[in-house]
Parts: C-alpha cells; structure tokens; sequence
C-alpha cells in the first residue's frame, strides 16, 4: 500500500529512529526509481501521487546510497545531507540529532550590533581550521562571521556558487560534525554564524535534475545560468525552504545571505521563505535574513528581510577611491559623490533612477532604517571579479582608504568587512574553481571574455594573462595569509573604530533615522544621522586631494578624526584632503566630552 503524507515529502533521506530511514525522491519524469546501498541492496521505491518516490527502510547512520533513474542512471541524492566525498561518490545518511551541542542557551544577537566578516573556509583551511581565527576577531571586534556558500560542489577548489547539492556542506571542507563545532564554538565566542545560500540556480556539473525532475525548471525565463528554477512548484519552493530550515534550525546557523536574488523570478517565494523562517523561530532568538539584489526591492526589506548588501554604496565609493569607471562602474562615473550623498541619507543610489543602459532600477528606500543596509569596502566579488584580484589598498590612496574605513565602521549602516581587509593583505582574491575537461575550458574563456568590457583587457591578447580558474596556483595565491600576533597599522585603524562603534553607536543604533546628506565638493559629503538615544551622529568626509571649505558643529564632541590635524583645520574651516571626522552631538542631558581618538 503506498504511503501517505498530508501536503509533501520531505526531500532526501530522514532519519525515523536510530535504524530507520525514510528516503523520498521527487522524480515526476521517472518510472522507476530505487535505493543503492553500499551493501549491495537494491530497493524500490514505492511511486506516491505527484512524481514522489518514497520508502521507510532499515538504514542506520554512516550508510552510503545513490538513487538509480529508471535503471539507467544513479545519481547523488539531489538532497544528500553529506557525500563521501566529491559529487561523484554516493550520498551519506546523516543523523542531524547526533552532535552533542555545547552552547544550548545560546540565542543570538540582535541586528543593530552586527559586524560581519566574510571569508571562504576553502581559502582558510576548512571547517576546523576556521575557528582557529574566532578569538582574534573576537578581539577586534567582529561579532559575526559569513560563510561564502559551502553546499557540495564539483572538486575542491571553488567559490562555491557552483553549488549542485544544497543540503550537503562540502566535504573537502569538513563533516557536518566539523562545521556543527565550528557554529558551537563561534558561539561561545559570542560570534553569530552567516551562510551564503544560492537560491537562483545550480552549478553546471554534477546537477541531473533534468533527467528526472524537469519541474526544477522553467523554460521560458532565463538567468544567467540557464533555465530559471520554478519556485511555482510547491515541491521546489518546499526543497528550498527545508534548505533554508535546515541551516538555521540543525545547525543553527544564526542568518543566511541569499545570493543574487535578482535571478528569482517568483515573486512570492522570497517572502514565503521569510515567513516561514519567522513563523518557526522562537521569539527570543535572533535570525538574521539578508539578501543581493540587483534590483534594489527596498520593499522585500518590509517583508521579513533584515538587511540588503549595498553594492551602490560600495560601488560610488570605489569609483572616489579608485577613478575607475569601466563596466558597471560606469553607472556611477557622472556623479558618485551625489550618489554616495544619496546612499548615506537615503539608503539606495538608484531609486528608480536610469541605469546606463537607460533602463529604471530600484525603490524609494529612504523610509528604511540605516540598519537596512550592509556597507563594505570590499567583499568576494569586488576583489575578486577583478582581473587579477587585487585588494583596495593596491589601488586607492592610502588616506583616502583610512578615511573611508572610517566611514565604514562609524556609519549607522550595518558594516562587512572580506578578510584579510583589516591586516591590508597582499594576496589577491581571484576567481577558483576545479572542473575538468571541456568545461574547464569554458569556464576559463568564459572568465576572461568577461573583461572585453575593460578597457585594459579589450585585447584579447591582454585577456590571455588572466589567471586560469582551474590551475591549482590560482586558488593557493588567493589564501591570505593572516598573522596571528601583531598588529599592522591597518589593524590598529579597525581595533580602535569598532571599539568605538561598540561604546557608542551600536548601544543607540535601534531606532536610528538619517537626516541628510550634503555635497560640499567632488569626493566630499557630511552626512548626518539622529540615533535612537536623541544624539546627532555626523561624518564629514573628505575623499579628494583638494581640501574644501566646511566648518564644524557647534557644540559637537569630537569622536575621530584621521588624519588627527584635520579636526584643527576643521575648527578654522577646512576640510582636509583625504580626511574623516566624527562627531556626536548630545541629547539632553550632555554627552561628556570625550577626548579625540588619534592614530
């Protein structure tokens, strides 16, 4: 007799007790569909209405199993909790009760103080190796860390965007026991744990969906990846929210990142996730939902979404840092001093506004909090999507980085820093991955095609010296090496600005509104922001060569200033070239005067 469920399977192999697991496959496009077992057993799975296969079979902990197609095919379990290895070797059956958890009262932090640090557990070492750097960012101020994507991928050596196994951390980083003890350990650091999940699409090898499950897809929209995930089908919606879940609540990671958004087509599923995220979370734990979005939805940020990375804020300040203006820094080469005035009292850059391909991108967003919004200087792609991978510090004047890294660790807007960022380490980022054959070869044409719109690389001569994803040397130059004694003067800058931050923007960070934004010249703005306790945050920043004309506030206490002569030019009424300068002005009663914090 077939088995029955209410609404629909949950998808791969779930542990009934100790012994018993229940393997469900969705396969509308197959007639046949059996369990292989490492034991050799080959057993049936029994056809259930709307393309399910399901059997509840005696299979302990550790077993090792392929799904088999019609006979002809065996495939990984597209929902395999972890694999013995590369996505060419079975799935493994996963008892997600076995880890013994160390920090059960642990709930989480609230938004307001988050400072998020990305990195790649490739680039570090894996699993284990990763937490071998949680007490020193503790120290410098980091509350939570950023896993880039960790779902199985083809190889050892990737992004981790090319994802074809979402439920399945990569096993060349660790076990899921491994990463369940690296989440354990960061929080009793006091560290909040971040994944990156890629919703929009699946990698180009190892993903055979398509022969079984073509419902996965929909023909008729494309990403840049192909065909566009169906999120109209209840099954797909329900394969990725039970992703979703199973992150936050088995391995309780504290906040998922979702990538490029943009390519999700389905307006509803987003909120969907959301919703379902909230509707299970106990009210006193703290989950943090935060996404990328090209098309600046400031609307999905009202519908259980806590923040959005701002590329626009990133991106106008890399053009006032750098000067470059090729490919899509091109739609901030006219004005990006306006559009930084514009992100810093308004949210988004483009609102709405025509992007240089004339066509409108964006949503009024300047009724969102400040915390709505991730700044960075620089994360995974903006390093490396370029070329060579260098880092800011290579590219940009060195006050004029100093005086936006105070911008970005004192601005109300939630701060990312990519590691490496605070020791201005000199390896590149550059783009990895370890496919073979054929596809390697696209992958490598493919990367360096992408900067024919570069005008350093419009020589297709020139794009031949652009690294070869696929060479092991590419990854190896990418692991950046991060002392674990000392400290440089970069990282002192971070020390003592997120020392600040702490003391005395994230206590009053809840309820923070911004007041405006003013151009005072190319390169330079004074932003300012009313925090949730009365007092007035301001930052006037100076990222030109030129000083400008500007004068303090009256009855302002000075917070920071870099370079320290700036704050005395600015009593006599100069802004400094290459200068930041904080101030907070208090609500009644006064703020005590606190001395100026000099490098």
């Amino acid at each position: 007799m077939p088995l029955r469920t209410l609404e629909t399977w949950p998808h791969g192999a779930i542990m009934l007790d100790a012994e018993h697991t229940r393997f469900a496959l969705w396969a509308p496009d197959a007639f046949y569909v059996s369990v292989e077992l490492e034991n050799g057993q080959s057993l049936p799975l029994l056809p259930q209405a709307d393309g399910w296969f399901v059997i509840n079979t005696h299979c302990p902990a550790g077993t090792r199993y392929r799904f088999s197609i019609d006979g002809e095919l065996e495939v990984p379990d597209p929902a395999s909790r972890a694999q013995a290895g590369d996505i060419d070797q079975p799935s493994v059956v996963v008892d997600s009760l076995a880890y013994a958890w160390q920090h059960t009262a642990w709930l989480g932090r609230p938004w307001n103080e988050a400072v998020i640090y990305e990195l790649h557990v490739g680039a570090l070492g894996g699993f284990s190796a990763v937490e071998q750097h949680l007490a020193r960012l503790v120290e410098l101020g980091v509350t939570a860390i950023e896993l880039m994507p960790i779902a199985q991928f083809p190889g050892e050596r990737n992004w981790g965007y090319d994802g074809v196994l979402p439920f399945a951390p990569q096993a060349s980083y660790g076990s899921p026991e491994q990463l369940k003890h690296l989440i354990d350990t960061a929080h009793g650091h006091g560290l909040a744990v971040i994944l990156d999940v890629v919703y929009n699409h699946f990698g180009p090898d190892g993903n055979y969906l398509h022969r079984y499950a073509k419902g996965f897809f929909r023909e008729d929209q494309h990403t840049p990846w192909g065909a566009a995930i169906d999120f109209r089908r209840r099954e797909v919606q329900d394969f990725f929210i039970e992703n979703a879940l199973m992150w936050l609540f088995e391995y309780r990671f504290d906040g998922l990142r979702l990538d490029a958004v943009h390519a999700i087509a389905d307006p509803d599923f987003l909120p969907d996730l959301a919703r379902r995220v909230r509707e299970q979370t106990a009210p006193a734990r703290h989950v943090w939902l935060m996404v990328e979005n090209e098309h600046n939805q400031a609307s999905l940020l009202e519908q259980g979404y806590d923040a959005q990375w701002n590329d626009d804020g990133h991106n106008a300040l890399h053009v006032l840092l750098t000067g470059e203006t090729d490919a899509y820094y091109a739609d901030y080469a006219d004005n990006p001093t306006e559009q930084l005035a514009r992100c810093l009292s308004q949210g988004f850059a483009f609102q709405g506004h025509l992007n240089r391909h004339g066509v409108a991108r964006g949503e009024p967003s300047g009724h969102l909090p400040p915390s709505a919004f991730i700044l960075f200087l620089q994360n995974h792609d903006q390093i490396g999507n370029r070329a060579f991978g260098e880092r800011l510090h290579q590219l940009a004047h060195p006050q004029a980085l100093r005086a936006a890294t105070v911008l970005l660790l004192l601005s109300p807007m939630i701060p990312l820093l990519f590691m490496g960022d605070e020791f201005a380490v000199e390896q590149p980022f550059l783009f990895f991955t370890s496919h073979h054959g054929e596809l390697a070869k696209l992958v490598r044409d493919g990367r360096r095609n992408e900067f024919a719109a570069f005008s350093a690389f419009a020589d297709p001569h020139q794009r031949e010296h652009i690294p070869d994803p696929n060479a092991p040397q590419t990854f190896e130059a990418s692991r950046p090496v991060l002392p674990e004694k000392g400290r440089s003067q970069m990282h002192e800058l971070y020390c003592r600005l997120l020392q600040i931050r702490h003391r005395l923007i994230i206590p009053h960070l809840a309820g923070a509104l911004a007041l405006g934004a003013d151009v005072l010249a190319e390169g330079a703005v004074s932003a300012a922001w009313r925090l949730g306790d009365g007092s007035q945050l301001r930052i006037d920043l100076n990222l030109s060569e030129r000083p400008v004309v500007h004068t303090s506030q009256a009855g302002a206490t000075r917070v920071f200033a870099v370079p320290p002569e700036s704050a005395d030019l600015l009593e006599q009424g100069t802004l400094a070239p290459y200068c930041a300068l904080v101030s907070l002005t208090a609500a009644a009663p006064l703020l005590p005067r606190l001395e100026s914090v000099h490098e």
